[in-house]
């Protein structure tokens, strides 16, 4: 019998409990970077290398961002179990070798493997939602992403403090382990999907290559221009060569090669590139709202650091409200262009109200500034892969994923980078000395990020009015669709 096979409330309980397995190594990944990051400050202490400290955060999301299109792609030419598996592995793997890190190199050169690991299973995870369930009805399952967004961006911080403060940093790594054996053998057990028949297989080195030094160049920049190096710099302006020359070449490539890594044919869609791009601005918006809001929230509104991940309750309780009655719409009506425009607004109004604050501003007009921002998240964030799915054939499903989750990361880094310039700036020259003047600085710089956001959310909202809207199936594709969901068996 088959997913599809099994009747009414019998298919989507084992549906969800095939994908709890599946989205339970997705918040894994998700978690990793916000435990991490409230340990730091212990970490360092023991290991030494403050000057490096940027480089465990890096290394993550550098790693993690090349290698999603290449196991996007690996997903699509081989069996999108066995390569999901083998992510989840390697992430176990990277976070028992970093639990046991002897120094920040080593430290780094351990949470770079994760970083690998990592992007195989956010690409995965998406890839298998969508072989598993037809367009429709991946709608009904958006609330599970959301949660385990919610649970990801919330649960982080809280848990990195309680390791902090009680057990030490070594945990913040460990902890993954038997979780992601848990999330190992669930989905080894539960996810069973026939194996995709490909003939002469060529793997595409060269382009592989060509992107991973475009896509290094370009969170490097990211990540450097502005404050570790002038924007104007020799550095800056020899990674922004390098990017511009790796991405010719990766375009000349994958324009001939039989297999490519990322097929450019995929961008012929209109759909497929809108949704693309609307996952950059929503990348933008989610890193900027999570890192600046529980800044202002703490230096300037003076509430308790210990609880940072509850400080974005106010936007991350309507985004999962949102998400569901978004998800239920479109399984019932198979239409979406309306919830990507109500969430540009959404995003669009939420920012420039947030950029309106300063040291004054109390906590219940914020919180309903980040409420906003949180209903525009919960209309667009998760309709991006869909829609993205929804334009491409089965068999590139994965790159059609890797596409989206690839932007988003990529308009996360490049918006972060831009926003911390604009903040150092706005702050440059003011003593904590001085609270007052301070503050008020502070507040200036929270809101001209968000002013910044405000215009990336326009465009947003431009983009969105150019969707067609092309109704999501009812059926699921027949390759790759599930042949059991409950019972153990090899893929």
């Amino acid at each position: 019998m088959t997913a599809v096979d099994v009747p009414g409330s019998k298919q989507q309980r084992s549906m969800r409990l095939v994908l709890a397995g599946v989205l339970l190594a997705m918040l894994l990944a998700m978690l990793d970077n916000a435990i991490v990051g409230t340990a730091m400050p212990t970490i360092v202490r023991d290991l030494g290398g403050l000057d490096q400290m940027s480089w465990v955060v890096t290394a993550y999301t550098l790693t993690s961002a090349i290698s999603t299109p290449v196991w996007g792609k690996l997903g699509d030419l081989y069996n999108r179990k066995g390569v999901f598996l083998a992510s989840i592995a390697l992430f176990i793997g990277g976070s028992l070798l970093a639990g046991a890190a002897w120094s920040m190199p080593t430290l780094i050169g351990f949470r770079a493997l994760q970083g690998l690991g990592a992007g195989g299973i956010t690409v995965g995870a998406f890839a298998l939602i969508g072989a598993m369930l037809p367009p429709r009805e991946r709608g009904r399952y958006q609330g599970m992403i959301a949660v385990t967004m919610a649970v990801g961006t919330i649960g982080g911080p809280l848990l990195g403090g309680v390791i902090a403060d009680h057990l030490s940093w070594r945990w913040a790594f460990y902890i993954n382990i038997p979780l992601g054996l848990l999330s190992l053998a669930w989905c080894w057990w539960a996810l069973v999907l026939p194996a995709a028949t490909r003939q002469k297989v060529r793997i595409d080195y060269a382009g592989i290559l060509t992107m991973a030094i475009t896509i290094a160049s370009m969170v490097l920049l990211a990540t450097w221009a502005g404050s570790t190096y002038a924007w104007v710099s020799p550095q800056i302006i020899g990674l922004a060569a390098v990017a511009a020359g790796s991405l010719a070449a990766f375009i000349a490539i994958e324009r001939r090669t039989v297999e490519p890594v990322l097929p450019l044919t995929l961008f012929r869609s209109r759909n497929l590139t809108l949704a693309t791009a609307s996952a950059l601005v929503t990348g933008v918006v989610m890193f900027g709202a999570v890192l600046y809001l529980p800044l202002f929230q703490q230096t300037v509104q003076g509430q308790s650091a210990s609880s940072s991940g509850l400080l974005l309750l106010p936007m991350m309780l309507p985004l999962l409200v949102v998400a569901q009655i978004v998800g239920k719409v479109m399984s019932d009506t198979g239409k979406y262009k309306i919830f990507f425009i109500l969430g540009a607004i959404c995003l669009t109004l939420g920012a420039a109200l947030l950029s309106t604050v300063d040291a004054g501003t109390g906590r219940l007009p914020v919180g309903i500034y980040m409420g906003l921002l949180g209903m525009g998240l919960g209309f667009s964030m998760q309709l991006s892969t869909t829609v993205a799915q929804n334009s491409v054939e089965l068999k590139d499903m994965g790159a059609a994923s890797s596409a989206t989750t690839l932007f988003r990361t990529l308009g996360g880094s490049l918006g972060v980078a831009v926003f911390s310039s604009i903040f150092t700036q706005a702050t440059q020259g003011h003593s904590p000395a001085d609270r007052d003047s301070y503050l008020s600085a502070f507040a200036q710089g929270i809101a001209q990020v968000f002013l910044a956001t405000t215009v990336i959310c326009a465009v947003g909202f431009a983009i969105s009015w150019f969707i067609k809207e092309v109704p999501l199936g009812g059926r699921a594709p027949s390759e790759d669709t599930p042949a059991k969901t409950t019972a153990p068996a090899a893929a």
